[in-house]
C-alpha cells in the first residue's frame, strides 16, 4: 500500500474531513500510542497504519481490504463496498 492509497481508502471510508482529524487526532495503542499521522510521519508502512485504524475504529473485513478495490468503484464517504 502506497501513501497515496492509504489517504484515498481514509476518504472513501470516513469521509475527506473526518480522515484527516481521525488521522491526526485518534491515539491508537496498535501504533505504540501514536496517531495515524505520527506513525507514517515516523516511517510506519501505510498498510500496517491503515490495519491499526481498522482494528481501532472496528471495521470490518469488506473495508479492510477496500483498498485493493478499483478506485473507480468506490464511493467517497461510503463505509461499505457494494456487493
Amino acid at each position: 500500500m502506497r501513501h497515496s492509497e492509504f489517504w484515498s481508502v481514509m476518504d472513501d471510508v470516513f469521509g475527506p474531513v473526518y480522515a484527516r482529524s481521525l488521522a491526526s487526532d485518534l491515539v491508537i495503542g496498535g501504533l505504540d500510542g501514536r496517531t495515524a499521522q505520527q506513525a507514517l510521519d515516523g516511517g510506519e508502512p501505510p498498510r500496517a497504519v491503515w490495519e491499526a485504524v481498522c482494528e481501532a475504529t472496528g471495521q470490518d473485513e469488506a473495508v479492510r481490504y477496500l483498498h485493493r478495490q478499483d478506485p473507480q468503484g468506490r464511493r467517497p464517504g461510503r463505509s461499505r463496498p457494494r456487493g
